[in-house]
């Protein structure tokens, strides 16, 4: 029971210059990360790492607190986008699956903060929604403190912890953090329907969050033995396993498991994954690997970027130099779903959007698929590992192709009143020879 302490009693640990890492998503420390800000008078100089952060904290938002807390984030959401600016928050580059190894490298955390299950009548407890870097941040940590609450589902995999490994205990009752299913618009529709083509029964699949992973969802239902091997586990995936898509006999590791590195999405999914050993949360370092994404048959990797040029770059994570979300495990699982045998990688994005014309303010179409990516760009998926491309007019394969095959290509399947003026710049630059 001495454990067990109050989250004002839990940040009396932190020190000036300590390092604390929360969990991803919805399973990070939110009592904890609530009122952090509270001891901002008594600390200087205390780092933070978070990862898809769901609430917009004191500490992260109001720049007041930027002498005594400076935020490192491995995946940007709203809440770190509009608070860059404070000139306190900066985005860490990674792949998906050496994010922790990597930071580690850097620097071991003093201090872990995040969810987990009630213990159990043998004394464990699961971390529940995330092992993305999770377990091994808590395994290197000075200070591990848990926040047990009684809504947060008991998952599989390898995140079970016994309470003689955690420093405090904080009870807590709050629901799960949930993301809203997004309805699928025309354009995402168009995209999940020409997707779903390209999947066979048998393939096992990766999916993301948002309109376009949802309506290829949407597009599954009357295929057969669909399996799992995804870094994000979402409702849509669940929804296709009650419905009995997805049951992953046809998997060569991990068979009958649906496997993914973290759970984000409605209380329908948490409420599936509770106490369900068909479904296993496993490291990151494990899941994201493309080793291991490649050793199931007919991977599937679908992704979305933010802009794509005629070479194929994908800037996924940055408008310009301006960071908007992160790598994820872009890289991970389109590498590794193209070693797969039989595997394809497919990137997809809306032909155009609309953007603010900096000198009139108004909201005018921009092409998405450009001759060059913005000044400045991140390219998250590298030219030579893009294998599909779909836009809603039209997917096209670049494997193997050349420079030029592929600028054709992929102007084919741009806003057809943008196709003339990228292909002219692409003669300009000599990407294409003008005949």
């Amino acid at each position: 029971m001495a454990k067990y302490v109050s989250v004002n009693e839990a940040l009396g640990v932190v020190k000036s210059g300590d390092y604390i890492v929360t969990g991803l998503g919805s399973a990070e420390g939110r009592e904890f990360m609530t009122n952090l800000h509270t001891i901002a008078d008594k600390v200087k100089g205390v780092l933070v790492s978070n990862c898809l952060p769901m609430g917009a904290y004191e500490f992260i938002v109001n720049p007041e607190y930027k002498e005594s807390f400076t935020t490192e984030g491995w995946f940007y959401t709203p809440v770190l986008r509009k608070a860059h600016k404070n000139g306190n928050i900066s985005f860490i580059p990674n792949h998906l699956h050496l994010a922790a190894k990597k930071r580690l490298f850097f620097r071991e955390p003093d201090i872990y903060v995040g969810i987990a299950s009630m213990p159990d009548k043998h004394g464990y407890v699961s971390i529940s929604l995330s092992n993305t870097y999770e377990m091994q941040m808590i395994k290197a940590a000075k200070t591990v403190i848990l926040e047990i609450n009684p809504n947060a589902p008991r998952t599989f995999g390898d995140v079970q912890l016994h309470v003689n490994d955690v420093d405090y205990l904080v009870e807590v009752d709050y629901p799960m953090p949930e993301i809203a299913d997004a309805v699928p618009n025309e354009k995402d529709l168009a995209i999940g329907k020409l997707i779903a083509e390209m999947i066979n029964d048998g393939d096992c699949i990766q999916l993301g969050i948002g309109g376009i992973p949802n309506a290829v969802a949407a597009s599954l239902y009357g295929k057969k033995n669909l399996g799992v091997h995804t870094e994000m586990l979402t409702t849509g995936m669940v929804q296709l396993a009650k419905a009995g898509v997805i049951n992953g006999k046809c998997k060569q590791i991990n068979n009958g498991k649906m496997v993914a590195a973290f759970a984000m999405g409605t209380k329908e999914l948490y409420d599936f994954i509770d106490d369900n050993p068909a479904v296993e949360i496993l490291d990151g370092g494990y899941v994201n690997d493309p080793y291991t994404i490649m050793q199931n048959d007919n991977q599937v990797s679908i992704n979305t970027t933010l802009e794509v040029d005629i070479t194929g770059q994908c800037a996924s994570e940055s408008i310009g130099s301006v960071q908007f979300s992160g790598t994820g495990g872009q890289s991970d699982t389109a590498v590794g779903a193209q070693k797969s045998k039989n595997g394809r990688s497919i990137i997809a994005l809306y032909s155009t959007a609309m953007v603010k014309d900096p000198a009139t303010g108004e909201r005018v179409e921009t092409s998405k698929i450009v001759c060059q990516l913005k000044a400045g760009a991140a390219v998250s998926l590298s030219r030579n590992d893009v294998d599909y491309l779909v836009t809603e007019y039209g997917c096209v394969s670049l494997r193997g192709t050349s420079l030029a095959e592929r600028a054709e290509r992929i102007i084919s399947v741009a806003h057809p009143k943008f196709r003339d003026q990228i292909r002219e710049e692409a003669y300009a630059l000599g990407i294409i020879a003008k005949r």
